[in-house]
């Protein structure tokens, strides 16, 4: 087998657009004609540029080569131009396309990825959702709503999920670390006190931040919200300050996880030597793909953490993080986003039961792409995947993380 072709489908998700802005979408087909899928999950760049780069790292790195050599390309990438060190956009890149090499095999071998990457450990893979409005209620009041989060959680409970994520600390912005405002704090206690009475002892409650405070503001925080006994507190710093980490873990009896935002077992293992961060979020279209991650997890192992990949993304990412989740020791649960679009992509191939995904048993990995329907919704903005607001945190008015949600068309 030979790597022949690339194509690249930037697709938008209809409002209000749970995962993301758009979705990077590869296909790689072999000269033999075996077809593979892939999701990029990098949003340094915008995605026109983002299509260049994943076209010349494909060109240049494994345009021509045997998809079973997932080292040797991955080797070539990660010292391109005479890096190698962790670079988000090219890993970013390379992630995907990673994946659709993986795809590529097991559909050539008749078998899931997890087959090929050390077999069945989970039959079953815990998942946990973000907390999302209900039908009955008003987008822009949710946000900062205790009790409409506290009723979305007990839907999600209702409906077999034993962990529900959510994040009403505040902004994240291009300013780095700031001191949380008071009211921040005080509606951060406010939802985990109306979450932890609606589900009770039925759901661990993950509080979500997006790296937005401060090491002093983290613990302040985290302290607050210590009598709920969140499973972890997501994030709580920047991720470009690794060791702050674990000077919020002395602080605060909450398992700290992150990840979402690192890229290759370099930056993962300098965080697990650092200390103070148990449970890791790799987000496998960025951290390198299925291998990386599995040597993640392998680096996990020794410092006794745990796996919890995190998705906001399109369903193909999803569907590699779970063949990731099927196959290791050490996995805590994974990340899942439910709308009808995510679904029809996959035409229906993986979906949550009771709280819980079976492992995809179909080949490669194990889904079927509506390629119609990717190209029938591209993406016609100009804005990044996700952004970050430039104004500072408001210590007058209310602060509203709005779940991802994208603003109004550009």
């Amino acid at each position: 087998m030979k790597l022949q072709d690339l194509d690249v489908i930037i697709t938008a998700p209809p409002a209000p657009g749970w995962g993301g802005r758009y979705w990077i979408l590869v296909k790689l087909t072999t000269a033999c004609g075996i077809t593979g899928w892939g999701e990029c999950y990098a949003a340094s760049v915008g995605p026109q540029a983002m299509r260049a780069v994943i076209a010349d790292v494909f060109e240049r790195h494994m345009a021509g080569e045997n998809p079973e050599n997932i080292e040797l390309m991955f080797r070539r990438a990660y010292s391109a131009g005479f890096t190698q060190r962790p670079d988000l956009t090219v890993m970013g890149a390379f992630s995907g396309l990673e994946i659709a090499c993986w795809d590529i095999l097991g559909k050539a071998r008749d078998r899931p990825v997890w087959a090929l990457m050390g077999g069945l450990m989970n039959k079953r893979i815990r998942a946990y959702t973000y907390l999302y409005p209900l039908p009955q209620h008003r987008m822009d009041d949710f946000w900062t709503s205790p009790e409409m989060a506290a009723q979305s959680a007990l839907d999600c409970v209702d409906r077999g999920y034993t962990a529900v994520k959510f994040d009403p600390a505040g902004p994240y912005t291009i300013r780095g670390g700031h001191q949380p405002a008071m009211r921040d704090i005080t509606q951060s206690v406010a939802f985990c006190k109306a979450i932890r009475e609606a589900v009770g002892d039925r759901a661990d409650l993950l509080f979500g931040t997006h790296g937005q405070f401060t090491t002093a503001g983290a613990i302040r925080l985290g302290q607050a919200l210590e009598p709920y006994a969140p499973l972890w507190f997501e994030e709580p710093v920047p991720p470009d300050n690794l060791t702050e980490f674990a000077e919020v873990a002395r602080a605060v009896r909450i398992p700290l996880s992150t990840g979402e935002r690192l890229t290759t077992k370099a930056e993962f293992a300098a965080l697990l030597r650092m200390g103070g961060v148990r449970i890791l979020q790799p987000a496998l279209g960025r951290s390198g793909g299925l291998w990386e991650a599995r040597k993640i997890a392998a680096l996990a192992e020794g410092f006794n953490a745990e796996m919890a990949p995190h998705l906001y993304a399109g369903p193909v990412e999803w569907a590699a993080n779970l063949h990731l989740a099927a196959s290791i020791p050490n996995l805590l649960m994974a990340e899942t986003i439910e709308t009808p679009f995510h679904d029809a992509l996959i035409r229906g191939a993986i979906r949550v039961e009771n709280g819980f995904v079976p492992a995809p048993q179909g080949p490669g990995l194990g889904i079927d792409v509506d390629e119609d329907l990717a190209r029938a919704n591209p993406y016609k903005g100009n804005q990044l995947h996700l952004q970050m607001q430039e104004a500072p945190c408001d210590y007058q008015g209310q602060n509203a993380f709005q779940g991802g949600a994208p603003p109004p068309p550009d």
